[in-house]
């Protein structure tokens, strides 16, 4: 009786309990959280640069065995396409540390950022594993979706507050607040593949820089409606 109790008291920690009374295990649901941080993470990256998520999950999925792209991406690891990328992440790098240059190339990215952020999501095989039943399989444009809106955030952030540290410094702090943006984006990238536990701590500290930088901006504004 003890070792039936026990095996009970097991499998009721090892279960969730699911709308239309089926159970779903434990084990079933955090490779899908953890797959959505995954796809979470490198949208924001792609945010801050559209190249740099895409050239780092390239090189994972062709040397290595973190990430398996599904088929239908399986030119994000191709050789002729990395090369491509990291020749545009080459340029998109100069570009964007020169003040001026950088805002035309933010109205650029406008386009750019938003996309690669839902290729990387749906590449990375989060939109697949957020809902285990399926349905986000039958669905794909929901991850697309999810990575788009993420990216975009991030981006129109970036560009907004560009402007005013430009102005401000006069230009000078423009390739570092840059380097330190591509940093950003870097880690936040190989973080969410190796270490996706972490992009919640990543997310929020992003969103506490950008919600300063913004009340930053709102500040400034009102000190020169009164001038």
């Amino acid at each position: 009786m003890a070792g039936l109790a026990e095996r009970a008291l097991t499998a009721a920690r090892d279960r969730a309990a699911v709308p239309g009374g089926t159970f779903l295990r434990i084990d079933d649901v955090l490779p899908g959280m953890f797959a959505t941080l995954t796809g979470l993470g490198l949208s924001a990256s792609a945010g801050l640069n559209a190249y740099i998520p895409i050239l780092v999950v390239g090189l994972l999925a062709r040397f290595t065995d973190v990430i398996a792209l599904p088929h239908q991406f399986a030119w994000m690891c191709n050789g002729w396409a990395l090369t491509a990328v990291a020749v545009l992440l080459a340029a998109e790098v100069v570009l964007d540390k020169v003040a001026v240059v950088d805002h035309v190339n933010d109205a650029i990215q406008t386009f750019v950022r938003p996309a690669a952020g839902g290729a990387v999501f749906a590449a990375s095989d989060a939109a697949a594993r957020i809902d285990h039943s399926g349905w986000m399989v039958d669905h794909p444009w929901v991850g697309w979706a999810l990575g788009i809106v993420v990216a975009l955030c991030v981006h129109v952030t970036k560009a907004g507050v560009r402007p005013v540290i430009n102005v401000g410094t006069v230009g000078v702090g423009t390739p570092f607040v840059s380097a330190a943006e591509d940093a950003m984006s870097l880690t936040m990238s190989l973080v969410a593949l190796l270490v996706p536990a972490l992009v919640i701590l990543f997310l929020i500290v992003l969103v506490l820089i950008g919600w300063r930088l913004t009340r930053m901006i709102r500040k400034r504004r009102k000190r020169e409606n009164v001038r």
